[in-house]
């Protein structure tokens, strides 16, 4: 078994046993491996060994690699873009992913909006919550949440899945992942669909699951360094 295997399938078992324990099943759970930095041949082993969801955070590598990878194989894949986008990166974008895990501000809503109001099916995305009072950190502040939400409802050509939050580095990030499933409570009296909580990546992700992630986006834990 290849070492790429050993850690997938660890990180799989993993999963299922901290959604136990949380009194979860990991069907409900959606493992999106990051591949940021890594080849397309990576994605091509991960497929082999039976992931299907993808996650990258810029679009000059995600694009290339997207197109290949989805021109050669014939399994159903979901690409996740997890980074902040730019305005001007938007169509790029849409030509691959299938969901966007990082709509983050109102001129990036526009050009969304403008971009997807003539789809036959909505495009996905989890609005990025600032946990913080930092403004460098990227997100929707939560005094801000609650109508930025309802800009996104309104909107014909997007599903608003739920959140999306990351933890804290020096800190104790079962604060910020608490916080985030206490505004998904919330969200969800707003938009009962609004299910997702898009948290937790390779350090943190068992804690996520105890918080009710249901989108955990894991990279090295996984893939292993990057070249």
């Amino acid at each position: 078994m290849s070492e790429l295997a050993q850690r997938y399938n660890q990180i799989v078992e993993q999963v299922a046993s901290s959604a136990s324990s949380s009194g979860r099943s990991a069907k409900d759970i959606t493992l999106v491996v990051v591949t940021k930095n890594h080849p397309p041949q990576l994605v091509f082993d991960l497929i082999a060994l039976g992931a299907r969801d993808f996650g990258e955070n810029r679009d000059q590598e995600a694009a290339p690699k997207a197109k290949e990878v989805l021109a050669t194989s014939s399994e159903a894949m979901r690409w996740h873009f997890i980074g902040q986008l730019q305005t001007n990166k938007v169509r790029s974008v849409l030509e691959y992913a299938n969901l966007i895990h990082s709509l983050d501000r109102e001129s990036l809503l526009v050009e969304l909006q403008k971009r997807t109001s003539e789809r036959t099916s909505p495009l996905g995305v989890f609005v990025q919550v600032n946990l913080t009072e930092d403004p460098a950190r990227g997100g929707v502040r939560v005094n801000d949440l609650e109508g930025f939400a309802t800009k996104v409802l309104e909107s014909q050509g997007l599903r608003l899945e739920g959140l999306m939050g990351v933890g804290g580095l020096d800190k104790d990030p079962s604060v910020e992942f608490e916080k985030l499933a206490g505004l998904s409570a919330k969200l969800q009296n707003l938009a009962p669909e609004a299910k997702g909580l898009s948290m937790g990546m390779s350090s943190d992700f068992e804690v996520a699951i105890s918080f009710g992630a249901t989108h955990l986006r894991i990279g090295t834990a996984i893939t292993g360094k990057r070249p």
